[in-house]
């Protein structure tokens, strides 16, 4: 009987936690603006500056645009 009322708590807190976690749901990654990861974007790689990221940028200055356009180099960019 207890083995019963566990499997019934447990369906009853995967069913809440389903129901809680299906808004949370984004296209693509937290890196990618909307849309930049369909189509043709076999290898899942983003344009560089602060149009192509989700997130809001304030201050974008020209070491940013650089060091992004550069990514993933192993030497950072000469404006730094």
């Amino acid at each position: 009987m207890a083995l019963l009322k566990l499997a019934v708590v447990g369906a009853a807190a995967y069913g809440l936690y389903k129901y809680a976690t299906q808004n949370r749901l984004h296209e693509g990654k937290a890196a990618f603006a909307t849309g930049e990861t369909d189509g043709a974007n076999f290898a899942k790689v983003r344009n560089a500056g602060p149009d192509s990221i989700r997130s809001d940028v304030k201050n974008w200055d020209k070491a940013d645009q650089a060091s992004d356009e550069s990514f993933p180099a192993s030497d950072p960019p000469a404006t730094y």
